[in-house]
């Protein structure tokens, strides 16, 4: 092992297992995400004072949309893995598809899916689509956080070769030290992102319906950007042109989607929201 590198922590990526049953990190990564979520979000809808005394939303609402939410992150996360990232393999290997456990989600289809079945959740519960999306924002950076806390785990995704101190050797990425990216992603994506947008909310961004939502898709954006420059490209995909990746190329657009609906939240002010239906109501 190189002199320069820190001893990679061999965490068996199954927490445990019982004959062909076993419960694994990823797999808990994507439940505590959605538990904190869900924990976080019902404080979110409650907190009239910081909507402008009326939420658009009930906790009880958050009780039923995080069945949705689920939907659409695994459902999102492996079909955009499976377009963006390796359609030619999936193409002639179909019944792969439906091989969940063996890895392969992708952000940016898990965050399209979810916002689908949020935009979906909202018309059929009649909560203002904008204000939907701010809830689901603030909460969001919890599931990031854990996701690559399991990436890590799991040795995978890793970063570029480097010689900076706190480099790992990851047992499946060669002899040589590379950057923890996947740590990096982890803060700068969970810890980071999560901060700025509860500060957002405090300050009582959540009247301004797609701030806090644009902010979001902005920072990911950010962040995601700033990782890849330190990430280990997809081996079969590799360097675009120009020295990009295809992680850099999927969020290059979000920087104008979110700062675009900041810029459109500010232009429109602050709103007043009618109370909300009961979830037994129809829209």
């Amino acid at each position: 092992m190189p002199l320069l590198a820190l001893p990679f922590p061999m965490i068996d990526p199954v927490l445990f297992s019982v004959g062909p049953f076993a419960i694994r990190w990823y797999a808990l990564a994507y439940v505590g995400g959605l538990i904190g979520a869900w924990w976080m979000a019902r404080r979110v809808a409650a907190a009239k004072e910081y909507w402008g005394g009326v939420s658009p939303m009930t906790p009880e609402h958050i009780d039923d949309l995080i069945v949705w939410a689920a939907l659409g992150v695994v459902l999102g996360g492996r079909l955009g893995y499976v377009l963006f990232y390796n359609p030619a393999y999936y193409a002639a290997h179909p019944a792969e598809i439906l091989v969940l456990w063996r890895g392969g989600m992708s952000f940016h289809g898990g965050f399209l899916g979810t916002i689908l079945a949020l935009l979906l959740f909202a018309r059929s519960r009649g909560i203002p689509m904008l204000s939907m999306l701010d809830a689901a924002a603030i909460v969001t950076p919890i599931g990031l956080f854990l996701g690559r806390i399991a990436n890590f785990i799991n040795s995978e995704l890793w970063g570029r070769v480097t010689d900076v101190p706190w480099a790992f050797v990851f047992p499946n990425g060669g002899p040589l030290p590379r950057h923890a990216s996947q740590l990096y992603e982890g803060a700068l994506e969970g810890i980071v992102l999560f901060s700025i947008l509860v500060v957002m909310w405090r300050k009582g961004a959540l009247k301004y319906p797609g701030m806090i939502g644009g902010m979001f898709v902005g920072g990911y954006g950010i962040a995601r950007i700033v990782s890849e420059f330190f990430r280990e490209p997809d081996a079969h995909i590799g360097f675009l042109t120009g020295g990009l990746t295809m992680g850099m190329l999927l969020s290059i657009p979000m920087l104008a989607v979110g700062f675009g609906a900041i810029w459109i939240a500010r232009q429109r002010g602050a709103v007043t929201f009618d109370a909300p239906k009961k979830t037994n109501e129809r829209a």
